[in-house]
């Protein structure tokens, strides 16, 4: 029960003809609060305590005094913190510390410049947007739980400025990439281009340098071809926290976005999920109001959505382009990661095509290679598939791949390869027991992982370690993938299919092509035969 709930009780019993006496038993209160509630409906406000006294109490009118000189002191020779505590400790013995010193600066100087009448006076104006005329773009950085790991993402916004309409997208860096397909996704999803201009803050994906205090910039180039082909007119912010408030519409957006939609932090296993979950969220945001709006964002942005300019026809590639020469251990280095290229491509120029979640290799045109893009610095991302050519002439480095132990943990080596690994090594030693493993693995190039694998446990069970028999097997699961298994007597009885495993004879003849040829006929011969006889007769007549 709030205060003001007790003193409106006390007056309700008071009212009702209770003695002061029982109001106090019944409340638990003084004679004091009784009196004071009876007197006013409003209790009395807290009284606040006297500041405690610091060591800094008796030099505040000097620095006070500093301050105002100050003033009409050339700019560049005002006193800092620093030069001020010294002066204090120097000419006024004063025990104090800098930190004391700089948080009463920090609070006493503007104070000053506000009673000299120097102060700027700093003044918001209310604006009003048209449809389809304004927008405004901004970052944000959140925190993901990524397949298991705790990461630092960016979040793109494009909120239009009259319906409040906004579309987000997560990505793994904020760079120019990022910034370019940011704003293909939500311009597709909006439908159009605004038409007047897109506030921006001075973010380096589009400013190469600010050019003094004024508006002007230098921008990039690519920031200038990708405006020109979309028909972008940007608008930059002054820089700094002086200019959030020209934005504001976003700058808000974005945290009311993080504190609804990433609190508690999201766990997914890629970006990709995480973006899914991001465009649910925003047709979710759209049926909500905005303040005292008498209306939702999508019903606002139905009236805008016809206003916006359209979408050019002809795509922009958004993918910034590299051409790294792939070192002897078949990697290539981009932004400051490692990645992984068939072996095949060792001393050559590639050209990488990067964009903001992913890359891709190529050679000449043709793509080589496609990774997830890294998050953290430094880092390296290796693919078991690019280097089974090297193994295969080397099976006494494959235990020891770094590329095997992120195969691993990707998941795309399973306990069914390790087992029949180890069962193959029994059987036919070290080396050709690692490369049929290896031959095994370059099946995956033609053959879906999943019947793969479960060819690697039939043959397991049956004891079949080559990797001919895995092939079979393999094919075999995938042909019988849609159909039923049969039931057999043996499986009824025990409850688990016998493991067998086929030949490659046998195999063989139960699938060789059906015959299409004619059935042989003895017509041609008949005919020689008719012939002959009629030559037999006429010789015999002759004789005669």
């Amino acid at each position: 029960m709030s205060k003001v709930e007790l003193y409106a009780a006390i007056r309700r019993d008071h009212r009702g003809g209770m003695t002061m006496r029982e109001i106090e038993r019944k409340h638990n209160v003084s004679w004091r609060t009784v009196r004071r509630a009876v007197d006013s409906v409003w209790p009395e406000p807290r009284k606040k305590l006297p500041p405690r006294p610091t060591a800094l109490d008796p030099y505040k009118t000097v620095i006070d005094e500093i301050l105002r000189a100050d003033l009409d002191a050339p700019r560049k020779q005002r006193h800092t913190v620093t030069r001020l505590f010294h002066r204090l400790v120097e000419e006024h013995g004063a025990d104090v510390s800098y930190q004391m010193v700089r948080r009463y600066v920090a609070d006493r100087k503007p104070r000053i410049l506000v009673e000299s009448g120097k102060a700027p006076l700093e003044a918001f104006v209310p604006q009003t947007h048209q449809p389809g005329m304004e927008a405004e773009v901004d970052f944000g950085d959140v925190s993901v739980r990524l397949a298991g790991e705790l990461v630092t993402c960016y979040l793109f916004s494009f909120r239009l400025s009259y319906s409040g309409k906004a579309v987000h997208r997560v990505f793994a860096s904020c760079g120019q990439e990022a910034f370019f397909e940011g704003h293909v996704h939500a311009l597709r999803t909006l439908g159009g281009v605004p038409r007047s201009k897109v506030r921006y803050d001075n973010l380096k994906a589009a400013v190469a340098r600010v050019l003094g205090l004024s508006r002007a910039r230098v921008e990039t180039d690519r920031w200038i071809a990708f405006k020109s082909h979309f028909g972008i007119e940007s608008f930059y912010c002054r820089p700094g926290i002086d200019g959030a408030h020209e934005k504001g519409g976003v700058e808000g957006q974005i945290g009311y976005f993080r504190r609804n939609h990433f609190t508690p932090v999201p766990e997914v296993e890629s970006l990709a999920e995480l973006n899914e979950l991001v465009e649910q969220w925003d047709q979710h945001d759209g049926r909500r109001r905005i303040g005292s709006r008498p209306r939702t964002i999508d019903e606002y942005f139905e009236v805008e959505r016809p206003l916006l300019m359209p979408l050019p026809e002809e795509p922009f590639e958004t993918g910034r382009v590299f051409t790294p020469r792939v070192d002897r251990y078949s990697q290539i280095a981009v932004r400051t990661n490692r990645y992984s290229v068939p072996v095949r491509l060792i001393g050559k120029r590639v050209r990488v095509m990067l964009h903001a979640s992913h890359l891709v290799v190529y050679d000449k045109n043709v793509e080589a290679a496609r990774h997830e893009r890294l998050i953290a610095k430094g880092s390296c991302r290796l693919e078991l598939d690019h280097y089974l050519e090297a193994l295969i002439r080397k099976p006494g480095a494959f235990p020891g791949a770094t590329a095997l132990e992120q195969a691993r943990s990707a998941g795309k080596f399973t306990p069914v390869h390790d087992a029949w690994w180890a069962a193959a090594v029994r059987a036919h030693g070290d080396t050709e027991g690692t490369r049929a493993l290896i031959e095994v693995l370059l099946m995956a190039r033609h053959i879906p992982h999943e019947h793969l694998v479960a060819g690697l446990a039939t043959a397991l069970r049956a004891g079949a370690l080559t990797a001919d028999a895995v092939a079979l097997e393999a094919r075999k699961a995938a042909q019988t993938e849609d159909e039923p298994a049969p039931v057999t007597s043996s499986a009824l009885g025990t409850g688990q299919p016998s493991a067998t495993v086929t030949f490659l004879h046998e195999w063989k003849l139960n699938h060789l092509p059906p015959d299409t040829r004619p059935l042989p006929s003895v017509t041609p011969y008949d005919q020689l035969l008719r012939r002959r006889a009629s030559g037999g007769d006429h010789r015999e007549g002759e004789a005669q």
